[in-house]
């Protein structure tokens, strides 16, 4: 299920102003002590990871940490789950948002590999 326009919204409040939000999906870190929720939020100049409250994995609460847009996020591993290593942390994802990571790459660093929009005037 693609996260609702209200999360999309409370993630974009904790954004620089002027920074075009491109994908979110939620993932939880499996390499720090305990589960932690996060955010992955990937815009046209930055991808940000958001910590989300601990009661409420769908309410991002603070900025934990900014990589440049053309940071790699996958490949993803399968073992075990879908898992994504990078800014020197594991993030465990959804399988159904396994396809927004290739996305994200493929638009960071094979834009000509992404299909057109089919409805570009929306």
């Amino acid at each position: 299920m693609p996260v609702t326009a209200a999360v999309r919204a409370r993630c974009r409040a904790l954004l620089p102003i002027g920074e075009d939000l491109r994908y979110v999906f939620p993932a939880q870190s499996v390499s720090a002590p305990g589960v932690a929720g996060f955010m992955i939020v990937i815009t046209d100049r930055s991808i940000t990871v958001l910590a989300t409250k601990m009661f409420d994995r769908s309410e991002p609460a603070s900025v934990w940490a900014v990589h440049p847009r053309r940071t790699r996020l996958g490949p993803v591993e399968f073992s075990g789950g879908p898992t994504i290593e990078f800014g020197g942390m594991v993030f465990e994802v959804d399988e159904e948002y396994v396809a927004v990571v290739g996305a994200a790459d493929a638009e960071a660093f094979a834009p000509g590999d992404l299909p057109r929009d089919p409805l570009p005037d929306l």
